[in-house]
């Protein structure tokens, strides 16, 4: 069985920065893709940014040039630091991969609980 578990939300005003963390663990194989995606009440789920297993990143029109994604493959972790935060980031921040593991040798997606960022004055 794998965890997701994210750390790192909480309350910032505009403008400040969080790092959001996400760490993987339990009976790995491999890890491809992750994601860090958001869900504003409301809203649907949608994607932020990714990061591939080589360092390759995509990120969403509305975070690109604030937001930066990162991984750690060693510590299978992933990180999402964001600056000039606005009001409209404010949302559930879900971590997200693609995995193989010992039990499951098919690529799946598993999903973190989830953590709040919350931007307000």
């Amino acid at each position: 069985q794998v965890q997701l578990v994210e750390s790192g939300g909480g309350l910032v005003q505009p403008g400040g920065s969080l790092r959001l963390s996400c760490a993987a663990s339990g009976s790995i194989f491999s890890i491809n893709l992750m994601d860090w995606y958001r869900q504003a009440p409301g809203k649907q789920r949608e994607l932020v940014a990714t990061i591939a297993t080589g360092g390759s990143t995509n990120y969403a029109d509305s975070v690109k040039g604030r937001f930066t994604i990162s991984r750690d493959n060693a510590k299978n972790t992933m990180y999402l630091q964001m600056n000039s935060l606005k009001p409209e980031d404010t949302a559930v921040y879900y971590c997200s991969a693609v995995m193989r593991t010992f039990e499951r040798a098919t690529a799946t997606r598993y999903w973190g609980q989830g953590t709040q960022v919350t931007v307000s004055s």
